[in-house]
């Protein structure tokens, strides 16, 4: 289907009304190799969103934005220990990890309640908790947009980083995300170390599938606001990756600085502990403000634009750096 000078508002969780010239809704494979075998009749440039669960427009966008709504879980295959189910682009990925959870299925349970759709879960390698998509996506299957041509990435062609992959750099809005292929155990081993995730299940009582979800779920309601009553992209910013070296000298002057060691050999600092100590937590420009329980979320209070909750980010980037010598880099995108 396609729409002409739409509203985005429905299409980002900043709630920010910009308008685009056109926005093409995909609902098969078939139609998505259609459409970019034949773009004449809508204008370029071409982005590819899900629910713009981390995007922050800044003007209207003159071009087409393409969306998905390819609604599909299916068992692709079963073993007595792990499953592979192929999960269509436009499904909503709380509801796949509810569905997982439900079936008994692990590998998914701390990435609950995470906004969005399937389809950019790989493009983001979304994460929390300890846990990446990474960890359980076998493939990728995605149609080209120069021609409309079907490939699959294996989960090494994605090249998944923090937060990265091929989807976000080089590939970026070359491919259409469709399916994503899952592996999920059957007996599932579970990961609790990070934070107070292991207390809050022990409250619920065992620990299984259900009270996993169930208590990431309550530490992010209770740390998060919900972006239907107040407009957020939740993390504005990475967590920044620094050498040991660097994160030693930052450790000896500010001890309480929480860290964690990174895949990649380097330190994982936290962004929302320095932009707190900067003093911004709580702050407010106007109607864009920095979250009162999480430094990491810029929230629209109501009539923030775009450019006014951009201003606000460079600002606490700019803090940042001057306190502790390391420039932010943004986890949202800005169009």
């Amino acid at each position: 289907m396609i729409s002409r000078n739409i509203s985005l508002k429905p299409y980002n969780t900043f709630g920010l009304d910009y308008k685009a010239d056109c926005l093409v809704t995909i609902e098969s494979e078939t139609e998505a190799a259609s459409f970019f075998r034949d773009k004449t009749f809508c204008h370029e440039p071409l982005l590819i969103i899900g629910e713009g669960s981390n995007i922050l427009f800044t003007g209207d966008f003159k071009g087409t934005v393409i969306f998905s709504r390819i609604e599909e879980i299916k068992v692709e295959d079963k073993h007595p220990r792990y499953i592979i189910v192929s999960v269509g682009a436009g499904v909503k990925w709380d509801y796949f990890v509810e569905w997982c959870v439900s079936n008994g299925y692990g590998g998914v349970e701390n990435l609950s309640l995470i906004p969005g759709l399937t389809g950019a879960a790989p493009v983001q390698n979304i994460g929390a908790y300890g846990m990446e998509v990474k960890e359980t996506i076998t493939k990728v299957k995605t149609i080209s947009i120069a021609n409309g041509s079907v490939r699959e990435f294996s989960n090494e062609e994605c090249m998944f980083g923090y937060r990265d992959s091929i989807f976000k750099r080089y590939l970026k809005n070359k491919f259409l995300v469709t399916k994503v292929f899952f592996k999920l155990s059957t007996i599932p081993s579970f990961k609790l170390d990070y934070g107070i995730l292991k207390k809050e299940v022990l409250k619920l009582g065992e620990v299984n599938l259900a009270n996993v979800r169930q208590a990431v779920i309550n530490i992010r309601s209770r740390n998060l606001p919900d972006p239907r009553i107040f407009g957020n992209a939740g993390s504005f910013f990475k967590n920044p990756v620094v050498s040991m070296t660097e994160a030693n000298k930052i450790i000896r002057k500010y001890p309480d600085i929480p860290n964690y060691h990174d895949d990649s050999g380097g330190i994982k600092l936290a962004a929302g502990w320095m932009i707190e100590q900067c003093g911004w937590k709580g702050k407010r420009m106007g109607d864009a403000g920095i979250h009162d329980r999480q430094a990491l979320v810029l929230v629209n209070y109501g009539n923030a634009t775009g450019r006014e909750l951009l201003a606000l980010s460079e600002k606490v980037r700019q803090s940042v750096q001057e306190k502790f010598g390391i420039l932010l880099e943004r986890e949202v995108e800005v169009i």
